[in-house]
This record gives structure tokens, C-alpha cells and sequence, in this order.
């Protein structure tokens, strides 16, 4: 520790006093921004100040002016809501501004956000939804040591609460499994929640046995002895293991007044609380750290493009299904060394298997663990890798908060959903994804693409290695003509018209299996009425093809959308809300999946859903006749 007349600094080698110093710093600036802001979590952030105190000056080796460099450690917030915690570091490592905390927390406008997000250079992901955060490590260890092959380890704070949430345990399974060791999950084991007591309260026990039941080595520590905190963080980086911190904290330490009591979640302390908090506290406030930097390694950097890929071709006319297609695309798309595949052990029905015998080194096996596939994509993105996360579609609904969260992010990953809808048949109606467009459609700045045949998949899937966001390709189980010759460009928000005439009197749109369907509607509709009917391959769902909707309103005036989902916010949802937006009036007949489906033939189960071709036909004369 060096000191000068304004203000003292910590070096790795600070002792145990200055530890707690600079502890009862970060409590009293945890007070001080959230009674300032008016809203926030002071005493969550005091029980795990001595916890971050120790973690910041001796062991997160972390080059604060270079927050994007491959050697920094990791720092994950899993227990979001102690974001005053954390923003008192910032202030402490000298990246935040006294001022900045002070006066903009909370605030609208301003980057120091009620829960953080990677608008700070220094946050990875966004969190806030408990149980996240260590499911994200487990994919950022797992890129840092098996990709990067650097020594960077992860430090994820989690609060005791959130250990009753699934995706935990799915965090604690997977690391074990897997031999991540460069993961360490420090929980603050406060003993209070929202509304109450936790359901095992300070049974340490009890969590040391579950974490030691999934493989990891784990302590219990008293949270509040830096000493002791700093021999458990010492042995966390050394352990050839997955390392589990149970550090015994009271909620509110530092200010008697509110310790261990029940009644102050979230809640600001008024102004003269604070004071007498402060008072209590005795912090000088003006400790800044400089704690350990990266040691020098050779740490694997991915080259942005450059590599040579060459796509899968099929002949027009042979059947191949979207899902085989998707996997040919990614085993090619393997040549680019920034793509990684994950999957959820169905990688023999997505043919995500073809990368994965490939490259093995860069296919990440979740097992059936939703939650954690997604969250593991995160981490790997986190790395500078491009990831592919595939299973079921109409599982993903089981990671959906994690995709909701990804969207806050901002965080690039590519979901992959095969089984797509009543196409699947004999399956029925638990593995059929109805719901997962509109789901996908309302996350924040997501991409949403359902192509129809292999070549289309095999395009699509080569643009989303660029896409920024959450981008989502939705692919088929049966197999079916190929619609486009190799080489065909595809763009994100585009469409195609696959029949058209100046004399058509209707247009028919389809996505994926029902533009097969529409096209052998439009044949009958020449045929049998003599109805000119344009069909639109409208394969770009979310951003939509406007341009050419709004064309075909104007010219034929009538509309026919068939989707193999359920109504609400699919295919045509999309198709209204866009003529809607550009004040473009059409007559509009919506043919979706309405009734709860069962098992059959795929020609079945999409007759019975009302969106085959027979359906479509119908619907169209129906428009045209009047």
C-alpha cells in the first residue's frame, strides 16, 4: 500500500487492514450512489464487499485500460441487483468517476444502468435474471482454456437465492463434466431474499455437499475474514477443478442497523441513515487499487475472415431436408476458424454431428440442458468466436429468458431450431414448435429466418456468421425438392417470388414447408379456376421484405398467408404488421395452426392444421369470388 496526502493505493500485496478498508469503501459507496439514485440494492452489495475487495487487489489479474484483451480474467455479476458493488469497484480500479456514480446511477441516459449490461467495457453480459451468470461462465471458461488456450480465469459472484434456479445446477453439472477448471463461483451466502429467509439459509453445509456432489471442490468460508477470503480465491485458481466459494455473509454488514434484517431488500437508505451508515462505516472513500495484470502468454487471437468456404451444392429437384442441409453448411463453415457448434444431444437429428466429427475441438456438448446450451453460445461469443447453438425448436422455449437476456446484451449468437412445427407429424405435439417465430421475433434486435429448401439454408446459415444479435434459423424435418440453383443470393430481409405475372389476381405467401404447399395451391388455382396467383418464398421473417409485400398488395390486392405455426405474432403477423406500417391495404386471409394438433403423416397433420395446399386454394378463391 502507498499513500500520498490526498489518497492511498492498493497493490496486490495489501495487507489484511488495508483489505478491510478498502472493503468498508466499497460499502459506504454502495450506499452513497443508490440513497443518491433513490432506488438500488445497498444491502445486497454490502454482504459481498470484503468478498470483491480481496477478489479486485490480489487475484483478478485484469487490465482495466484494456477491458477486451484474450488474457484478462472474467468478472461476472450473476447477482446482478448488487450493480452498486460493482460500480464501486469501477470507481475503486479508477474506470468510474466519483462524480459518474454519484450522479448518474439509476439515471436515464446514463451507462451505469439499475443492472449492468456490456454498455460498461468491462461487463460481459447483461444480468439481473438470476441463476444466469454461471451458466455463462461455464461457456466463457470453456472458450478461454479450450479454444484461446489462455489462462484466464473466471470469477462469477453469486447470491444464494439464485441457487435454487435449474440453469445453476445445469452451470454445476456441465463445468464438472466437461473438466473446466478456470471457473470460480464465489457465493455470497447472505441468507436473505426478496421476502424473506432463502429456503436452506446458512446450511454452508449443505451447499458444500451439492457442489461437491457435482464434482467441484468447494469451501466454506467466513465471507467477511479477508484472510480467509483470500486463501479461498488462492486455492480457487490452483484447483485442477471447478472451484465453488461458500462464503457465510450477513446482508447489510457494515451498518448495524440494517444488518441480517429482512426488511431492507432493494431499498435505498434514506439521507439521515445514510449518514449515520456512513458515520458507522468510517470509510475515507479515496482508495484506488491496482490489483495483478495478465501474465504474459501466448494467447490465441481468431482472425476475423479470411477463410476460404466453400458451401454445399444440390441439384434442383433432389429432396434433401433443411435440417441435413444446415448441417453439410456448418461442417463447410467450420473452415473459418471464429465458428463453434454447440448442441443439446440431438446433434444427429440437427447434423450438427458433421461439424462435430470435423472439428471436434470446437463442438460444445450441452446435453440436454437448454438453458445452458444458450448460455454457453453467450460465453463462447464473449471469447470473439462466432457460435451455432442448435437443438429442437420447441426447446429453446426453455432458454427463453437467456435469449431474452442475450438481446440485452447485444450479444451475437446463432440459434439453430430443427422439428420446426405439425410438419414433424408422428412426434406430436410436444415436439412441435408453434409458438418459437413469435418468441424470437419479439427479442431486441433479433433476426428471424425460416428458409424452404437446402440451398437457401446452406446461404442463410453462411450470412449469419456476420449477423450482430440474436439470430435464429428455423429448419425442417422432412426432406424436400430443392427450390434454387447453387450460388443463389440470399439476404437478410429479403423474399422471393417464385411465380408471378402481370395478371395475377392473388399472392400466396409461405415460409419453409408451406411454400411447397402454396405453389401447389397456385398450380391448381391456374388449372381448375384460372386464378393468376403470385407465390413469395418469404423467408426473411423479422426484418420482413416490405418492399415486396407492399408491391404485392398494391398490384394484386389480395393476400393468402399460410404458416406452419400457431396465429399470434408468426408469419402473418408480420406480413399485417409491415402493410400496416407502410399504409399499404390488402384483403388478408391468415391460415395458421388453431387447433391443438396431434400425431399423423406430415400431409395430414397439415391438412388438419388448415395450411395445405387444399386450405390455401380455398381461402384464395374465396378472396377472389368474393
Amino acid at each position: 500500500m502507498t499513500n500520498d496526502s490526498s489518497r492511498q493505493t492498493l497493490t496486490p500485496t495489501a495487507d489484511a487492514a488495508a483489505l478491510r478498508e478498502l472493503a468498508g469503501q466499497l460499502r459506504a459507496d454502495s450506499i452513497r450512489c443508490s440513497t443518491s439514485a433513490g432506488s438500488g440494492h445497498p444491502s445486497s452489495s454490502m454482504s459481498a464487499a470484503d468478498l470483491l475487495a480481496v477478489l479486485v487487489t490480489r487475484h483478478l489479474r485484469y487490465d482495466w485500460d484494456d477491458p477486451h484483451s484474450a488474457a484478462n480474467d472474467h468478472l461476472i455479476f450473476s447477482k446482478g441487483h448488487a450493480s452498486p458493488l460493482l460500480y464501486s469497484v469501477y470507481k475503486a480500479v479508477g474506470v468510474v468517476e466519483d462524480e459518474e456514480l454519484m450522479t448518474t446511477y439509476r439515471r436515464h441516459g446514463h451507462r451505469l444502468q439499475g443492472h449492468p449490461t456490456p454498455i460498461l467495457p468491462w461487463v460481459d453480459v447483461a444480468t439481473g435474471s438470476l441463476g444466469q451468470g454461471l451458466p455463462y461462465g461455464v461457456g466463457v471458461a470453456w472458450a478461454a482454456s479450450r479454444l484461446d488456450h489462455s489462462d484466464a480465469h473466471v470469477w462469477v459472484l453469486c447470491g444464494d437465492s439464485e441457487l435454487a434456479e435449474g440453469s445453476i445446477w445445469e452451470a454445476f453439472d456441465r463445468a464438472s463434466s466437461a473438466g473446466i477448471a478456470d471457473i470460480t463461483a464465489i457465493v455470497d451466502v447472505n441468507r436473505l431474499g426478496q421476502r424473506g429467509a432463502t429456503a436452506h439459509g446458512w446450511d454452508l453445509e449443505g451447499y458444500r455437499r451439492k457442489a461437491e456432489a457435482f464434482g467441484w471442490e468447494a469451501v466454506v468460508i467466513d465471507g467477511h475474514d479477508v484472510e480467509q477470503v483470500d486463501k479461498a480465491l488462492a486455492r480457487a485458481r490452483e484447483s485442477d477443478r471447478p472451484f465453488a466459494i461458500l462464503a457465510k455473509t450477513v446482508k447489510g454488514k457494515g451498518f448495524s442497523e440494517i444488518e441480517d434484517s429482512p426488511s431492507w431488500h432493494g431499498k435505498p437508505l434514506p439521507a439521515e441513515m445514510a449518514e449515520r451508515a456512513l458515520a458507522e462505516l468510517g470509510a475515507s472513500g479515496d482508495i484506488r487499487v491496482r490489483g495483478p495484470l495478465p501474465e504474459p502468454s501466448e494467447v490465441r487471437q481468431v482472425a476475423a475472415g479470411g477463410a476460404v468456404v466453400q458451401l454445399p451444392r444440390w441439384d434442383q429437384g433432389e429432396k434433401v431436408a433443411t435440417r441435413r442441409a444446415y448441417g453439410d453448411a456448418l461442417a463447410a463453415l467450420g473452415a473459418d476458424p471464429r465458428v463453434v457448434a454447440l448442441d443439446a444431444e440431438v446433434s444427429n437429428s440437427t447434423y450438427a454431428e458433421l461439424f462435430a466429427k470435423q472439428y471436434p475441438d470446437r463442438f460444445f456438448e450441452a446435453f440436454i440442458a437448454e438453458q445452458q446450451l444458450v448460455a454457453a453460445a453467450v460465453g463462447v461469443a464473449v471469447r470473439g468466436y462466432a457460435p451455432f447453438a442448435s437443438t429442437f425448436a420447441a426447446f429453446f422455449a426453455r432458454a427463453s429468458d437467456f435469449i431474452r437476456m442475450t438481446g440485452i446484451s447485444g450479444t451475437s449468437i446463432r440459434l439453430v431450431g430443427s422439428h420446426a412445427g405439425v410438419e414433424i407429424g408422428p412426434d406430436g405435439p410436444s415436439q412441435m414448435a408453434l409458438e418459437d417465430i413469435a418468441s424470437l421475433r419479439a427479442i431486441h434486435g433479433s433476426t428471424v429466418l425460416y428458409p424452404a429448401d437446402a440451398t437457401s439454408t446452406a446461404a442463410l446459415a453462411a450470412v449469419m456468421v456476420e449477423l450482430a444479435g440474436v439470430s435464429y434459423l428455423r429448419i425442417t424435418r422432412g426432406a424436400y425438392p430443392v427450390l434454387y440453383p447453387h450460388g443463389e443470393s440470399f439476404e437478410v430481409g429479403g423474399s422471393k417470388t417464385l411465380i408471378s405475372s402481370g395478371q395475377d389476381q392473388v399472392t400466396l405467401i409461405g415460409a419453409g414447408v408451406t411454400v411447397y404447399e402454396a405453389l401447389a395451391a397456385a398450380q391448381v388455382l391456374a388449372d381448375e379456376e384460372g386464378i393468376a396467383a403470385r407465390v413469395i418464398d418469404l423467408y426473411s421473417v423479422k426484418p420482413v421484405d416490405a418492399a415486396t409485400l407492399v408491391r404485392a398488395a398494391s398490384e394484386t390486392g389480395r393476400i393468402v398467408v399460410a404458416e406452419d405455426h400457431y396465429p399470434e405474432g408468426g408469419l402473418a403477423s408480420a406480413v399485417l404488421e409491415s402493410l400496416a406500417a407502410h399504409d399499404a391495404p390488402a384483403a388478408v386471409r391468415s391460415l395458421a395452426v388453431r387447433s391443438l394438433p396431434g400425431s399423423g403423416e406430415p400431409h395430414e397433420t397439415l391438412d388438419a392444421a388448415g395450411i395445405s395446399a387444399t386450405h390455401i386454394v380455398a381461402a384464395a378463391r374465396a378472396l377472389v369470388h368474393g
